[in-house]
């Protein structure tokens, strides 16, 4: 590494000339992959905006200016530019740096990010805050294609064009294909358009104009007619319709072209959108040839492309399976995804069943109230989205869906803690809001064999139902898991005289685990899966409970999201309880394993916990 060696700070980088900064450009795309290949994490976008990112930090002035980078998982250049490079091979590490801007990490975060098409609208708080204050520096918000599809976003960049605050909005499109032509003859259009000389004219003629007679009149026919030649030529009319000025489009890997089009941009008065065409996964073969695939990625060999480990059968994956085989039975089924196509294991799915799958784009909300449409329409929907994405339609699933009690059914994949993606990605909040809804039934699978009961019981049930399940590979075998679903029923796994350990999804062998840890101490623990987490199954804890008179609830969402309190409101006053969740904290990054052994929900770490509990004089409940 020539330059990067010498680069700790975006100061750094305004020392070299176009021609370093190209290697720079090249140098730093090798040091990702090369991080990134044995860390994991996001690839093909941060591959595809390293010039836009160098083209910032020469131009602006940060941390003065602000940057603000929509979902934030195209960030690692900016790490890396911004004095985390030597910390990039504990990034999406227990206890090392995020994927995702932190404000706490860096003063160059200024605005932690995670989920998409925010941007914008934290980029507008902030400038009206700069103007109030009466201050002076430039706020620049990076938005891709994909987040722009979010409706947040079209809100925020309609309320920024009526607004004429100072603001600069990058749109990175990396899709779009432009031809030179049409290419060329646009960013000269826009050229002109944008020079200080062009702006100040339309200006003082938009002043004489208003001050002669006839002058509206004759604004108004010019208007027209330089409206109905932009609609032909110019490509971002969309936007200025919206009162934003359009740039571009900016060829994303010339430097020099994007850092003259910044050093324009920041003597434009008003909001501005600059569109930045660029290639997801550029530099890498294997990335530009199959970005979705090298989106987010594990460790991988960097010669070839191909993943470190050999991954067993996911939910995800069983989940696709699962779907193939239902909608071949049943006509009526389809799909809708928000840009997971790919994630939700739908893959197959959308090549058997083209016709009936639905990709909603990255807008959730859109998502679930269309297939509240399509439900009322006598379509049975399966919407599949992570859990901490579900989180954004929360009213479109409560007014739209259950207020109706449509036949949808939602299948919420990564529900509990991911591991690396942190704080904005675990799927630790969707019980507790998913438990507050009349007419939801909500099922959480042990292993394989119940997932697939359950979403079969899912087709056919009548009203909401969701399926929640965890990310990564399936729990083996559980006992008698292969039972047919029954509204609100779950079972005894193993019968014990001791206590009751009550458990559903993944923590049902964490449940078994616990007990064989226990039986080396003369403690004989009845474990039972309950399957619904909404509606309980009143009936077997409580005779359960009768028999043990102690209870320890083990659940893999914050204290305060778990299902834990309407089983709190069903016991018998003379039952003590022990509680097992996650703290009523955001769970940082790490993998699954140390997340859960941090939190004490590992099967070790729990068995210590009931041994000292069963110790102590009994107490009606301990959190631990």
């Amino acid at each position: 590494m020539k330059y990067l060696d010498n680069i700790n700070t975006p100061e750094d980088i305004k020392l070299l000339n176009l021609e370093e900064l190209n290697s720079l450009c090249g140098e730093l795309r090798e040091y990702i992959l090369e991080n990134v290949s044995k860390t994991g994490g996001h690839l093909a976008s941060n591959l595809g905006v390293v010039e836009l990112t160098v083209a910032l930090h020469r131009v602006f002035n940060t941390p003065r200016d602000k940057i603000i980078w929509d979902v934030g998982h195209q960030t690692y250049a900016h790490k890396i530019l911004t004095g985390r490079k030597n910390k990039m091979s504990t990034l999406r590490q227990f206890n090392g740096i995020s994927g995702f801007p932190k404000r706490n990490e860096s003063i160059y975060d200024v605005f932690d990010t995670g989920h998409s098409s925010t941007s914008v609208s934290a980029a507008m708080g902030m400038a009206r805050a700069r103007d109030l204050k009466k201050e002076d520096y430039e706020i620049v918000a990076v938005i891709g294609d994909g987040a722009l599809t979010g409706g947040m976003a079209f809100e925020a960049l309609n309320d920024a064009g009526r607004s004429n605050t100072k603001l600069l909005i990058i749109l990175n499109d990396n899709e779009m294909s432009i031809s030179k032509n049409v290419g060329g003859l646009s960013r000269y259009l826009s050229r002109i358009r944008t020079t200080k000389r062009y702006l100040s004219t339309k200006r003082d003629v938009e002043k004489l104009l208003n001050k002669i007679p006839v002058g509206k009149q004759i604004k108004s026919v010019l208007k027209s007619a330089k409206d109905g030649i932009k609609q032909i030529v110019v490509p971002g009319m969309i936007f200025e319709e919206l009162g934003l000025t359009y740039m571009g489009p900016v060829d994303g890997h010339n430097i020099h072209e994007i850092i003259e089009s910044l050093e324009t941009a920041k003597n434009i008065e008003g909001p501005l959108l600059m569109h930045v065409i660029t290639k997801k996964g550029k530099g890498y073969k294997f990335a530009e040839e199959r970005p979705n695939e090298f989106h987010g990625v594990s460790a991988f060999n960097l010669e070839t492309g191909e993943a470190s480990k050999n991954s067993s059968l996911s939910y995800s994956d069983y989940f696709g399976m699962k779907m193939c085989e239902i909608a071949e039975r049943n006509e009526n089924v389809a799909a809708i995804t928000a840009a997971m196509t790919d994630g939700t294991g739908l893959t197959d799915f959308a090549k058997k069943f083209p016709n009936r799958i639905y990709d909603a784009g990255i807008a959730e909300q859109h998502a679930v109230t269309m297939a509240a449409g399509l439900a009322v329409s006598g379509i049975i929907p399966v919407v599949a989205l992570y859990s901490s994405f579900l989180q954004r339609a929360y009213d479109q699933i409560i007014h739209d869906v259950a207020l109706q009690n449509l036949h949808v059914v939602f299948a919420v994949d990564r529900a509990g803690i991911v591991g690396n993606d942190g704080e904005t990605h675990q799927g630790v909040f969707d019980e507790g809001f998913l438990n507050l809804i009349p007419n939801m039934k909500v099922l959480s699978p042990a292993d394989y064999r119940e997932f697939g009961n359950m979403l079969e019981y899912a087709v056919s049930c009548d009203g909401p139902v969701v399926i929640r399940y965890p990310r990564g590979s399936m729990n083996k075998n559980i006992n008698n898991s292969d039972l047919s679903i029954d509204l609100g029923k779950g079972y005894i796994v193993e019968e014990g005289e001791d206590i009751t350990i009550a458990a559903a999804g993944k923590m049902v062998k964490t449940a078994v685990e616990t007990r064989e840890i226990l039986k080396t101490r003369n403690i004989e623990a009845e474990v039972l899966n309950l399957r619904f987490i909404k509606p309980l199954d009143k009936e077997l804890i409580i005779k359960s409970v009768d028999k043990t008179k102690s209870l320890v609830i083990i659940d893999e969402a914050t204290v305060y999201a778990s299902y834990a309190g309407n089983i709190f409101n069903i016991l018998p006053k003379n039952v003590d309880v022990l509680l097992k969740t996650l703290p009523d904290e955001f769970i940082k990054q790490g993998s699954i394993e140390e997340l859960l052994q941090e939190n004490k929900l590992d099967a070790e770490s729990i068995a210590a916990d009931i041994i000292k509990w069963k110790a102590m004089k009994p107490i009606n409940m301990i959190n631990c």
